[in-house]
């Protein structure tokens, strides 16, 4: 008789459901030949380890046997860990959209034999309530259409088929007219909250490739309500509640519009793309607030996100002995006890009230005070937050997802060497490579990453955001440090992504690689969800990567999958922030060439560092001995030798003349 089998992964989420009475399997073909032996439907259940309504749903539900009975006398039970499988979790999402359902975790699907769905919905009570039907309830009545109403069960799985196809091709290709992006980001300033920044109302969430959008928009055109807009949501963020105040890192979401209850699971993803577009916003402002949040949320990753053996772990959970942010929220009383004389400066400073803020409890924010006091308030403060930091380490802790991702790495390593270089951290760029080293190598099996590692486990195939993320990541250490091996590593992926996952007919790169035969489809898309897309960002790295060899195939595969995608604005313009942010690098890019035979003498490094500094969304740095070792057909590559640390600032096919001075180089970029 099948009893749970999940005892042998190594996903967290999976191992936290190794002990229901629920009879789970692992998403494999094993499932589904039984599911054809017995003739029961497929219950698959997705979520992650850090996702709170997935906790609720399990100790309701799947610690219940009688519930467990309903679920194995009638289905076969499979339960997926949607960060180990986001392929799986993708195609059920759609199927759930389509059936006019919002989309979420737990997602709870009901398939058939050939993992087609049929039905579903996100979370259910054990009982009615919340105006949703009770879990017991939906199993009866799922269970019996299936064995009484088969024909009308096998034509909507047919429809739902027929529809998740076609949803996975792209819009017919039309090409991105000129002045798109900036089209379509003014379309989206007219959601964002002019109070609280942010676009729309609550549920809050950052959407940093909109921010990185607003940006790049206003670099072109000058108009400052981007600016204002953008600038306006990092602050909110970094001084409302969706901010750790004591420990670094930012939460994944508010459920209110003005930043101050967070969803409390911190995610890996999150805080890499909030570290990018923060390292903009200083680049352009110099604001103490936001380097005091990068150097914060880097000492966070650095601290509790470094997995054993190397790589950053995926998540923090949002609860902790059994309550959503425990961990995090303090009593007026407790504050006054631990902090004594200095208590009324931080009460004021940071919104704590005798009855709370949230549920009687008081999350810490500085939303009411955003703007930073004195040097001696801000030490004094400093001093208050390290006292309560220190108390709360005795707290139970949240749960930490120590999978490591490659994707969610390649964005994390991407933004710390970015930051490192801006920040002149060394040590956060040897981090950063540390970190690189291990998915390049301990996640790599017969030269082809693999999406997850665990445990010593490198495990299920690695999808295009992988690839594009490290990709990318590769390609900015070595902005940052000017290792060969790193275009070398950079080359030998983008080469594995045209053998598996290029689209040879159509062009554009597929999600799967076409050797991942578990899946009912195979999806080709520029959409951002909670992390950028794998399309955006393959389209940033192939940039990138043309420009470091002078290989005219990278720009070549750029410009095919712009064009193949190029149809989706026309489908929807919300979710395209990265597409369209890297199809306006492609087209327009700005690329720096630095050459100096000593890289470390006073006028190279003041050329680097005014490089690096400079304001700009999508630099291309390249730093040479001299432009005769750049790339064949670089416009740059027939200069003269200089006899002095020399900077070319490079368009298309045009660059500079030569510059020495800093002072020249900060007005020939901000031109």
């Amino acid at each position: 008789m099948t009893q749970n089998r999940l005892h042998a992964e190594t996903s967290p989420y999976l191992l936290q459901h190794k002990d229901n009475p629920v009879h789970w399997q692992p998403w494999g073909e094993a499932a589904f030949e039984e599911s054809r032996r017995s003739g029961k439907p497929i219950l698959l259940s997705v979520g992650y380890a850090a996702c709170h309504w997935c906790h609720v749903m399990a100790h309701e539900s799947f610690e219940s046997q009688a519930i467990a009975d309903l679920m194995n006398d009638q289905f076969v039970n499979i339960k997926v860990d949607r960060e180990e499988r986001p392929d799986v979790d993708a195609i059920y999402q759609n199927a759930l959209a389509l059936l006019g359902e919002h989309g979420g975790w737990p997602l709870t699907m009901f398939l058939n034999d050939r993992r087609e769905p049929f039905w579903g919905g996100t979370y259910f009570p054990p009982t009615p309530r919340y105006g949703r039907p009770g879990f017991g309830d939906i199993l009866n009545r799922v269970a019996e259409a299936y064995r009484s109403q088969a024909d009308a069960v096998s034509h909507n799985a047919e429809a739902m088929v027929k529809a998740l196809t076609e949803q996975a091709r792209p819009a017919e290709a039309t090409g991105l007219p000129p002045g798109i992006a900036d089209e379509i980001a003014g379309r989206l300033l007219n959601e964002a909250d002019p109070v609280n920044g942010g676009i729309g109302g609550a549920p809050k969430f950052p959407q940093s490739p909109i921010l990185g959008l607003f940006w790049r928009a206003f670099r072109r055109t000058g108009d400052e309500r981007y600016r204002h807009a953008t600038l306006l949501t990092l602050t909110r963020m970094c001084q409302g509640g969706i901010y750790d105040h004591l420990g670094g890192g930012f939460s994944r979401y508010t459920v209110d519009e003005a930043w101050l209850v967070p969803h409390f699971e911190k995610m890996l993803y999150d805080n890499a793309q909030l570290l990018d577009i923060l390292t903009l916003g200083w680049q352009a402002t110099h604001s103490p607030l936001f380097a005091q949040r990068i150097e914060e949320t880097i000492t966070w990753v650095l601290r509790e996100m470094v997995a054993p053996g190397g790589g950053f772990s995926s998540s923090l959970d949002a609860d902790s002995e059994g309550e959503e942010g425990r961990f995090y929220v303090w009593s007026a009383a407790e504050i006054e006890a631990l902090l004594g004389a200095d208590a009324e400066a931080f009460r004021d400073a940071y919104d704590v009230r005798p009855e709370g803020n949230w549920e009687g409890k008081t999350i810490l924010n500085r939303t009411d005070r955003p703007d930073l006091g004195s040097p001696e308030e801000e030490t004094r403060l400093a001093a208050s937050r390290a006292i309560l930091f220190a108390a709360r380490s005795d707290r139970v802790r949240p749960g930490l997802d120590d999978k490591v991702l490659a994707d969610w790495n390649g964005l994390m390593i991407a933004a710390m060497a970015r930051a490192g270089a801006v920040f002149e951290r060394p040590d956060w760029i040897a981090e950063a490579r540390d970190a690189f080293r291990f998915v390049a190598s301990a996640m790599t099996r017969d030269g082809r990453l693999h999406h997850s590692w665990r445990a010593g486990i490198a495990a299920h195939p690695a999808q295009l955001d992988d690839y594009a993320a490290m990709i990318r990541a590769a390609l900015l250490l070595h902005e940052a440090e000017a290792e060969p091996a790193l275009v070398e590593q950079a080359v030998a992926w983008a080469r594995i992504l045209d053998r598996h996952y290029w689209d040879e007919d159509a062009g554009g790169y597929f999600q799967t690689a076409d050797d991942t035969a578990d899946l009912l489809t195979r999806r080709k898309t520029a959409a951002d969800n909670a992390t950028p897309s794998g399309t955006g960002l393959v389209i940033e790295a192939l940039t990138r990567l043309h420009h470091a060899t002078g290989d005219s195939r990278y720009a070549d595969r750029a410009d095919r999958t712009i064009h193949a995608l190029s149809g989706e604005p026309n489908r929807n313009i919300f979710p395209l922030a990265t597409y369209l942010n890297a199809a306006a690098m492609q087209a327009d890019g700005v690329q720096i060439v630095l050459a100096a035979d000593d890289l470390k003498e006073p006028d190279a490094l003041a050329l680097i560092r005014t490089a690096q500094t400079a304001p700009l969304p999508d630099p291309i740095l390249q730093i040479v001995s001299s432009p005769e070792t750049l790339p064949e057909g670089h416009p740059a590559r027939d200069r003269p030798i200089p006899d002095r640390p020399t900077a070319y600032v490079c368009r298309g096919t045009t660059c500079s003349l030569p510059i020495t001075d800093p002072e020249a180089l900060a007005k020939a970029l901000d031109a």
